[in-house]
């Protein structure tokens, strides 16, 4: 039996939270996005996160887990909480 992967340990600086949102939107799957952005609060620390956002706890949990679906206003104040940008580009 293969160990668990546990995403908190290879996202844990700011470089690394980058390049795993980055390749969640490269994906191109808002629910992939959406837990990507969940792993990063998760590994900074949800209560900080959540209290900084003005956000509840568990709006950040249940918006940022498999199947969640998060409104533009959880998306965008928890993004900017992160230090994080969303930008659009050509495709």
């Amino acid at each position: 039996m293969l160990p668990r992967l546990d995403i908190q340990d290879h996202i844990k600086t700011p470089e690394d939270q980058v390049r795993y949102l980055e390749a969640a939107l490269e994906d191109g799957d808002p629910e992939g996005t959406a837990i990507a952005l969940g792993d990063i609060a998760k590994a900074r620390g949800v209560t900080n996160i959540a209290k900084e956002a003005g956000l509840s706890r568990e709006t950040i949990y249940k918006a940022f887990k498999p199947g969640g679906n998060p409104t533009l206003e959880t998306l965008t104040k928890t993004v900017k909480v992160l230090g994080l940008r969303l930008t659009a580009v050509a495709a």
